[in-house]
């Protein structure tokens, strides 16, 4: 194994896990504050998620000899910023993402349960994601009505980076986002050495509970979301470079890793897309059977990163909330412009899609259930409607 170790994937595996961690850990902090995580437990949940998709990508990597790399579901983050505190607060939210966890270590057991969320409509899953994430993509334009100095700063650093290398744009955001906390905020005395104190890991145990709403409004949607747009693509992205790993395992082990993840906060691991294309691209080696080690390089780094992410949380606490929020909501562009484009590229669905979207972004809830889920099933109403008038039209 370790003959197969090269400099370039050293290279690129620590590339791999600044990408995925700075990218969009904004992200992450603002879903679990938005099911009502305090600091410390939205510390925990990013540390125990970065440590259990490193450990996670780096045994599967070893053991399937590809570079399957491992993310946290950035997609899901969005989607729990939208959903709002459940009744019973963050342990409620605990107990979802176990559910969540559960459905998908079925999924990769059960084929028909795999093969069942694959057979969603792409332009309803996509609506239902878009839905969820253009609530998020507002904040970088309500950071700069907040204060037009910091929150131009960093958009206009997200863009700037962006246009030289589509890879450097968020961390260009977040690295305004810094120099706005060390030049323009009013830091409280002490407060820096508050966040050198809680750069020790400090993991907090969330004893979950259950509702049946909360399963329903944020466990079954989650699970769509992370199966759709994670870990079903996570397998085109490898195919599409070679490799071809059996979807049952894989599926079952992340969702074993988010089952260990979630009492401490976790919301989920799976499959990468962005950064799996880079571990599995050129770039990371020219023979394929050798860029696994980029994906090993990458799960080390995230484990480490994990371990300060106490640190990073109480630093960002230290701006404006919606300054993080605006690095996360321009790290969820793209994100959302594709889902977007997928989900209105077919005419015949395009009414149902709309459907979807206009239900999911609505942020209303029923019967305690959130619009994510009613926007899906909304949807899937009307294209059955309309498929059955059509069919009435033939016969």
């Amino acid at each position: 194994m370790f003959k197969d170790f090269s400099i370039q994937s050293l290279i690129m595996g620590l590339l791999v896990a600044f990408v995925g961690f700075a990218g969009s850990f904004a992200v992450v902090l603002q879903g679990l504050h938005g099911v009502g995580a305090t600091d410390a437990e939205a510390a925990s949940g990013l540390m125990a998620l970065s440590i259990a998709m490193g450990v996670c990508g780096l045994l599967l990597s070893v053991w399937k000899k590809m570079p399957i790399s491992v993310a946290w579901s950035t997609p899901g983050g969005a989607f729990l910023a939208s959903s709002g505190v459940p009744e019973g607060g963050f342990s409620v939210a605990v107990g979802a993402f176990l559910v969540c966890s559960l459905l998908i270590v079925v999924a990769g057991l059960f084929k028909p349960l795999s093969k069942a969320v694959a057979n969603i409509p792409p332009a309803l899953a996509n609506a239902m994601l878009a839905g969820v994430l253009v609530g998020l993509c507002f904040a970088p334009v309500k950071a700069v009505a907040f204060n037009p100095v910091w929150g131009l700063a960093i958009v206009v650093a997200y863009f700037a980076a962006g246009a030289i290398n589509r890879l450097a744009a968020t961390p260009a955001a977040l690295g305004a986002f810094v120099l706005v906390i060390l030049f323009g905020v009013q830091i409280p005395e002490g407060a820096m050495a508050e966040v050198a104190a809680r750069a020790v890991p400090h993991p907090v145990w969330v004893m979950p509970s259950f509702s049946l709403a909360t399963v329903i409004s944020i466990a079954v949607p989650l699970f769509i979301i992370t199966m759709a747009s994670q870990n079903i693509t996570g397998i085109a992205v490898l195919k599409v470079n070679g490799y071809t790993p059996n979807p049952g395992p894989v599926f079952t082990i992340t969702g074993l890793f988010s089952l260990l993840s979630a009492p401490f906060g976790g919301h989920g691991v799976n499959l990468a897309a962005i950064t799996a294309a880079m571990c599995a691209g050129e770039d990371a080696h020219a023979d394929p059977a050798r860029r696994y080690w980029a994906a090993i390089v990458a799960g080390i780094a995230y484990v480490v990163l994990g371990l300060f992410a106490g640190g990073v949380t109480a630093f960002v606490a230290l701006a404006p909330k919606i300054l993080i929020e605006a690095v996360a909501g321009l790290a969820l562009i793209g994100a959302f412009s594709g889902s977007l484009l997928g989900a209105f590229r077919e005419a015949e669905t395009r009414e149902a899609a709309a459907v979807t979207f206009i239900v999911a972004a609505s942020g209303v809830s029923f019967a305690g259930v959130s619009g994510a889920f009613w926007g899906l099933l909304a949807g899937g109403a009307v294209m059955a409607i309309a498929r059955l008038a059509a069919g009435l039209r033939r016969g």
